[in-house]
């Protein structure tokens, strides 16, 4: 169930709080200041910075407590899960994945971990995501751990499925990031999926890495601000053995 907006920022958080409380603050004092302040040169490029920082507030509240909601919503869906299935969210936070996969397994497995940020993430704690589960209804099926996604601490083909949602671009060099991928790919089954959603260039990145998937582009309702920091997904079924062989 997709969570409304007043529930999300309880529950679930702000990503980044920091960037969007300045972004915030900076676009309210130049309009204040555009309004109030006797004319000056350039007041209206100071009124139009602000509203437009402003706008991309707002554009990033929206999607960080509505629209990647939906979206994972849709792409957990379009995975047809049998119900049973053991998955892993890399970087699971307060569990907006980790909640809405484990509500599709009803005999299976929904394991979290996560390294508890709360610069990445608001009020990012072990209790905040188990407190959500208990919310969900889905406790029983839900585990979390800390653990760094750049050496997970499971051993190889433990999961049918390896979800990522915003995560890896915070690990601070491109190389730890593909050694997180490699990890996803270790820890996957062969036939289980793969999704991860990040900054579109940072997912071409991890494709072009593993020279395996796809990546589609996931829409306004993933803009962390406006069209310049859109959001893409990264789509892989790992390759069964040779039944022959």
């Amino acid at each position: 169930m997709t969570e409304n907006l007043f529930t999300s920022l309880s529950r679930y958080g702000v990503d980044a709080p920091g960037f969007v409380a300045s972004t915030s603050a900076l676009g309210a004092a130049c309009t204040l200041a555009a309004a109030t302040a006797r004319p000056f040169r350039g007041r209206a490029a100071v009124a139009g910075l602000g509203a437009g920082l402003l706008l991309q507030a707002g554009v990033y509240l929206h999607t960080t407590l509505h629209g990647k909601f939906r979206v994972w919503e849709r792409e957990l869906d379009a995975l047809g899960l049998r119900g049973d299935e053991r998955a892993l969210d890399l970087g699971c936070g307060r569990g907006m994945v980790l909640v809405g996969t484990a509500r599709r397994l009803p005999r299976g497995r929904a394991v979290g971990v996560d390294l508890w940020a709360s610069k990445d993430q608001s009020g990012n704690t072990p209790d905040a995501t188990l407190a959500n589960a208990v919310a969900a209804g889905v406790r029983d099926r839900v585990e979390v751990h800390t653990a760094d996604i750049t050496g997970l601490p499971f051993p190889d083909a433990d999961f049918d499925l390896v979800t990522s949602a915003l995560v890896l671009h915070n690990i601070p060099t491109m190389a730890a990031r593909l050694r997180a991928v490699d990890e996803a790919l270790r820890v996957l089954r062969p036939g289980g999926r793969l999704l991860v959603a990040d900054i579109s260039p940072m997912v071409r990145r991890y494709a072009a890495h593993l020279g395996a998937g796809t990546v589609r582009d996931l829409g306004p309702a993933y803009w962390y601000g406006g069209p310049w920091l859109p959001v893409s997904m990264l789509g892989l079924r790992k390759d069964a053995p040779d039944q022959d062989a």
